[in-house]
């Protein structure tokens, strides 16, 4: 290895010093910019970052408007690394860079596969200020690892109390009856203007009742159907856990609302 490449000043590379947040372009067209840009502002507040004055909202949206046409994107997440510089002064005064890729999608508004997961019991993850950003995480690299050895695609994270807080990539949405529970945040769940979009609209519409609930493991059997929504990956629908099967007709028929209410736009 050739370590003159390194920056040794870049904390991300170091420490993980870094926030991640997604924006999402869909028909060539960014979609939520607002709110994921208010994201990645309180993200960077939580973890004590120094905010530039020029990373505003039409900053973004012009950086990212650029990028889209230069390589003619029409459906793409774009993730963003805002990254601290170790540069001798006091951390929540030191200067940041940032950092994005594009990962290419169907559609950000509909369900890019179908997925089968299942709990992991090895590891936990918390359930304070920080467990709702995007930020380096040990316990997704340990699960990812494990998902992998065990031919799932993803997994179901406990926090310490042994309820339901989230997977790997996102957060998880159980379909029973004419009730969607999500996890609380409270209780390790991610931060998601993507999801957070998408139940504000369910909700709006009357399309089903929304309750943040604390889910015990065993509860996750009981849905009749899963999704996952995942700002970095993605909507997936979740097919299996262990031996039970789930459908996704119902939230498939929610999606195609939810996009029609863009296309109107």
């Amino acid at each position: 290895m050739n370590t003159d490449s390194i920056d040794f000043r870049n904390r991300a590379f170091l420490y993980g010093d870094a926030v991640w947040v997604s924006f999402f372009v869909r028909n060539g067209q960014l979609i939520l910019a607002e709110e994921c840009y208010f994201f990645l502002m309180a993200s960077m507040r939580k973890m004590r970052m120094n905010i530039p004055l020029t990373y505003t909202l039409e900053f973004f949206q012009n950086l990212l408007n650029v990028e889209t046409e230069r390589n003619g994107l029409q459906n793409v997440i774009i993730r963003m690394m805002v990254y601290r510089q170790n540069d001798g002064r006091i951390l929540s005064q030191s200067d940041v860079l940032y950092h994005f890729e594009s990962e290419a999608v169907n559609d950000i508004l509909s369900v890019s596969e179908d997925i089968e997961i299942d709990l992991i019991k090895e590891i936990s993850v918390n359930t304070n200020l920080l467990s709702s950003l995007y930020v380096h995480s040990p316990e997704n690299i340990y699960a990812g690892i494990y998902a992998a050895e065990n031919d799932l695609d993803d997994v179901i994270f406990l926090n310490p109390n042994k309820r339901i807080a989230r997977s790997i990539d996102g957060n998880l949405l159980f379909l029973e009856g004419n009730i969607i529970k999500i996890p609380k945040q409270t209780e390790g769940a991610y931060i998601s203007p993507l999801m957070e979009n998408l139940v504000t609209f369910i909700h709006k519409k009357g399309l089903a009742e929304i309750v943040e609930a604390e889910i015990i493991a065993f509860e996750s059997q009981k849905a009749e159907e899963i999704l996952m929504v995942s700002d970095m990956k993605g909507i997936k629908s979740v097919s299996k856990i262990r031996n039970k099967t789930f459908g996704k007709i119902r939230f498939t028929k929610i999606l195609n609302l939810w996009q029609e209410s863009f296309d109107g736009n």
